[in-house]
């Protein structure tokens, strides 16, 4: 029996699905993300399956492949790898199902909390372990994704700003962040409710979008969770699920500026990130989020520890942009 090809699957498809053993299969292409990875769901006798296309020369999937095995490895749970043939871009996943952490709570506010305190308990066993064998989350790629929003955001703005006093502001502000960083822990860096997948039960959760997975400090991967840029987090639940993990983790006591700095660094970053997405591939849907990062940017900017770059938004962004929550954009 032949599979079946919708339009707009990946020349190649066919053979790698044979080859691993899934002759007959049907494939359902899957909505995309903000990347050029595509996935499709395989049908066939031997079960469900994800397949995703990350077609190289624009995607390389190495990075996911290196990370599904070492967080597979270490008892979180990645979906396991069934078949790959990374040259061209082609991996087969488990099929972790429909049920994400962001529909789940929605449906049934009532485990919000239950599903948080679960997803951050995954955040405290990636504490306890060395880090992965992932590249260092240091200040050059720290300065290389906030100047995101200088490149980006403030030229769609129509601003002129001060790029060397933005990098200087952000070196002087993460110097103290990076020395206690140390070593670090694995950080997915994208950990969010659109990432996590309920496996049944509010505390038995599956991991995506983990390829850019870095050696860097625990207070990241916190921060991408309670102040997710895609689902709004009420600020009783991101103080409650906070404290939980202070409690569990015991960081020290430069935890809180830390959770802000990376906090203001991360929503700058997603602030021009949105606006690239827009003005580069086409994709305007992502300046609906910006007013939700940008009030929470502005308040990590209130924290002592963000003073410098806090004078820099004084002397650079213009009070009705800030008012604005960034600002109008006309698409």
């Amino acid at each position: 029996m032949d599979l079946t090809i919708p339009d707009g699957v990946p020349v190649g498809v066919e053979a790698f699905l044979a080859e691993a053993g899934w002759t007959g299969a049907t494939i359902d292409p899957l909505p995309g993300d903000a990347s050029f990875r595509r996935y499709f769901r395989i049908r066939g006798g031997a079960g469900d399956a994800m397949l995703m296309h990350a077609p190289p020369p624009q995607e390389d999937p190495a990075p996911f492949l290196r990370a599904a095995k070492w967080l597979d490895a270490n008892g979180l749970r990645a979906p396991r790898i069934l078949a790959e043939r990374a040259e061209e871009g082609f991996v087969l996943l488990e099929d972790f199902g429909d049920v994400r952490m962001r529909e789940y709570v929605e449906a049934w506010p009532q485990d919000e909390e239950a599903v948080y305190r679960a997803a951050i308990d995954a955040l405290l066993k990636a504490g306890t372990l060395p880090a992965g064998p992932f590249p260092p989350y240091g200040m050059a790629e720290y300065l290389r994704e906030t100047k995101l929003f200088t490149d980006w955001f403030c030229p769609a703005r129509g601003l002129q700003v001060d790029a060397r006093g933005w990098a200087a502001a952000w070196e002087e502000v993460l110097t103290p962040l990076l020395a206690r960083q140390g070593e670090g822990v694995t950080v997915l860096r994208d950990y969010h409710a659109e990432n996590i997948m309920l496996l049944g039960g509010t505390g038995n959760q599956g991991l995506l979008d983990f390829q850019d997975a870095l050696a860097g400090h625990p207070a990241y991967d916190l921060v991408s969770l309670l102040q997710d840029a895609r689902r709004d987090v009420s600020a009783e639940l991101e103080a409650a699920m906070f404290d939980y993990y202070v409690e569990q983790a015991r960081p020290g006591d430069d935890f809180l500026a830390d959770y802000a700095v990376l906090g203001a660094q991360r929503n700058a970053k997603i602030v021009g990130i949105f606006v690239r997405l827009w003005k580069r591939d086409g994709k305007p849907r992502y300046l609906g989020y910006i007013p939700r990062v940008w009030a929470m940017l502005e308040r990590d900017l209130a924290h002592p520890a963000l003073a410098p770059v806090a004078r820099w938004f004084d002397a650079n962004i213009p009070g009705e942009v800030r008012a604005a929550g960034g600002g109008v954009f006309l698409v």
